[in-house]
């Protein structure tokens, strides 16, 4: 019997979420195809290998038996894969935005492919969708909310948002405060991109009202500034807790709205098999640094006593 590794592979994605929205979106595939293809799977080898209902999704016991060989075989298939392409010249252009890192993914993928070219490529916010729509990029690690028209978008993580703040701002050295507490405090603008700026100014706010008009800014150093010099605030995720340290500004944490999501984007047509490669590298290193699609409460507070910093 001949297996397809294309769906071994489905399978174990499936097997990691026991959940197929969460395992179509990492495979970059529409549910229903995911389906199709473990149903092909499960009738090459004549056994059901999960239970499945409208609620959950697990594993039976053919299913656990033949995941423990799944992974042997995705392993054996990526180290013959590697051998052959190991002297293969191979460039990938990876674009990434404000605040985030890519070392790890280029490490891991550099392992498997030592000839690889990878070029890295710092985005802007209003960048990341025509980087990629372009060709400037292959490959996008970006932040939501972005234009999804001729590209593919799968969301890799999520982090909270932290609020940024002049040092002597009388709300400095909260451990962290609710969105309505800044109902009436300036906030940095985005112009020209409607859905990027009601996201990061959570704009209307919860009880209705627009969110006062502050400077418009299209760089985390002019949002910085502009904090410091007391003309607004301005909201970043928390992963920007670390960069960009001056004593003049601080951050707190939110507790009150929805956190924000990193993202691969991708053009939509076929990906080459090294793409495909780094995707998953990209995948495997997010989840060991923080966990897929976390939520406000599992993510540590940046300390309200401490310098902070930002991200667009």
């Amino acid at each position: 019997m001949d297996l397809d590794l294309r769906l071994v592979r489905s399978f174990t994605v499936v097997a990691d979420e026991l959940h197929f929205g969460r395992a179509a979106a990492r495979l970059f595939v529409a549910q229903p195809a995911l389906s199709r293809q473990i149903r092909r799977l499960e009738t090459s080898l004549g056994v059901e290998l999960l239970d499945r209902t409208t609620r959950r999704v697990e594993l039976t016991a053919a299913g656990s038996s033949f995941l423990v060989q799944a992974r042997r075989l995705l392993a054996a298939g990526e180290r013959a894969r590697a051998a052959a392409q190991q002297d293969v010249a191979v460039r990938i252009t990876v674009g990434f935005s404000a605040g985030l890192t890519i070392t790890d993914a280029v490490s891991a993928f550099r392992a498997d492919y030592p000839k690889a070219e990878i070029r890295m490529k710092r985005l802007e916010w209003f960048e990341q969708h025509d980087a990629v729509r372009d060709g400037r990029v292959d490959v996008c690690v970006g932040r939501l909310p972005i234009d999804d028209t001729d590209v593919a978008v799968s969301p890799l993580y999520e982090e909270p948002r932290v609020v940024m703040l002049p040092a002597g701002h009388r709300f400095a050295g909260k451990e962290s405060l609710s969105i309505l507490d800044l109902a009436d405090e300036p906030i940095a603008r985005h112009e020209g991109a409607a859905a990027w700026d009601a996201f990061w100014r959570v704009d209307p706010r919860p009880d209705g009202r627009p969110a006062p008009d502050g400077p418009i800014v299209e760089s985390v150093e002019e949002k910085l500034e502009h904090v410091a010099s007391g003309d607004c605030i301005a909201i970043l995720p928390a992963s920007a807790a670390d960069r960009h340290v001056r004593d003049d500004v601080c951050s707190i944490p939110i507790h009150d709205i929805a956190p924000a999501t990193v993202a691969i984007t991708t053009r939509r047509e076929h990906h080459p098999p090294m793409l495909v490669a780094f995707i998953d590298a990209l995948s495997r290193t997010s989840r060991s640094n923080s966990a897929p699609l976390l939520t406000v409460s599992d993510q540590p507070a940046p300390r309200p006593d401490r310098p902070a910093n930002a991200a667009g």
